[in-house]
């Protein structure tokens, strides 16, 4: 499952190309909408794009682990876990982008 990783630069590059804003406010743009995205999930609200997918929190209680080894027991503290639920729409065009020939 090799591919490529896109970044805040190629991000805020694209943003710059379609909506015409200059690199600066492209890339300050970029960050606004990471930032407030950000604040949003620490303050433990969801976060819903329109046709993208939801960003939310879910406590995950403490449980115990084990080292694998040494088997050792250990615990898990509680904590809070970052969860994105894609929309039918995203999942509908990934799935349709998808290469039926290649090799899973």
């Amino acid at each position: 499952m090799a591919g490529r990783t896109i970044t805040r630069a190629q991000l805020a590059e694209a943003v710059y190309q379609e909506v015409g804003l200059s690199r600066s406010e492209s890339a300050e743009l970029l960050e606004s909408v990471l930032n407030h995205t950000a604040d949003a999930l620490a303050r433990g609200e969801t976060v819903k794009i329109s046709s993208f997918g939801s960003f939310s929190l879910r406590n995950k209680g403490q449980r115990v682990g084990r080292n694998p080894k040494t088997g050792e027991e250990v615990p898990i503290l509680p904590r809070r876990v970052l969860v994105f639920r894609p929309s039918q729409v995203l999942k509908a065009r990934v799935n349709e982008k998808r290469d039926p020939t290649a090799a899973s």
